[in-house]
């Protein structure tokens, strides 16, 4: 594993490129396999009585295994690039727009121009000011098989989940939808899974979770600006 200047995603925000008027500068279309620390469903998503949105404790532990279906930034393809999000949202990502601590993972298989082209449209999509931010390289695998997702980070070393479909009750699974996720302008609802297993031990940061909130979800996320 390689780690990578954070300065790369700082300076990847302040890149100008070239886009006809009204036509999105950025845009990315992406499958996620999503776990955190919260029981199912994670409260983050939803409002409480003063409007503001606060994890189910004082922090919710995830990890996301993001495959790009399409997309492009500029003149750079995104499609079949991966990238694995590891972090703590904390309590006052909600409130105050902060987040506790992440670690951007790209896969060896994505080029510096994605990689430099990915780094602005991840920030964006979550929009949040992170206390601790890292960047580094690692192997990303994901496979489906019926009613199990499971994804590695760097062989499962770094990272590993193991997720099992909620049935439902017809057995075809529960989707929720009508809810926004984070920055991104389109998704096509949070498909209900829990997790067998979901663990981290990346860049200083362990956790380990079971029987936990877990979902799959294709988001869109856009933009007319790299600022």
């Amino acid at each position: 594993m390689k780690a990578l200047p954070v300065v790369v995603l700082v300076l990847a925000l302040a890149v100008s490129l070239a886009a006809a008027p009204g036509e999105p500068l950025w845009r990315m279309k992406a499958d996620y396999v999503e776990a955190c620390s919260c029981h199912l469903f994670c409260q983050c998503y939803f409002s409480d009585s003063h409007g503001h949105k606060h994890a189910e404790h004082p922090f919710c532990k995830f990890n996301m295994a993001v495959t790009v279906r399409e997309g492009h930034s500029g003149n750079v393809d995104l499609a079949n690039t991966k990238y694995w999000l590891t972090g703590d949202l904390g309590d006052k990502w909600g409130t105050e727009k902060k987040a506790t601590w992440v670690t951007v993972s790209f896969d060896p298989k994505t080029t510096q121009a994605q990689r430099d082209a990915l780094a602005p449209i991840i920030l964006k999509t979550y929009d949040l000011e992170w206390g601790e931010l890292k960047v580094q390289e690692a192997s990303i695998e994901i496979h489906q098989s019926g009613d199990i997702v499971e994804a590695k980070l760097a062989d499962g070393k770094q990272a590993y989940l193991k997720l099992q479909r909620e049935p439902g009750i017809d057995g075809k699974g529960v989707v929720l939808k009508n809810v926004k996720y984070f920055e991104a302008v389109q998704n096509d609802g949070f498909q209900m899974y829990k997790s067998i297993e979901h663990r981290a031990d990346v860049a200083g940061h362990q956790f380990s979770y079971a029987d936990r909130n877990a979902f799959l979800i294709t988001i869109v996320s856009q933009g007319t600006s790299a600022k």
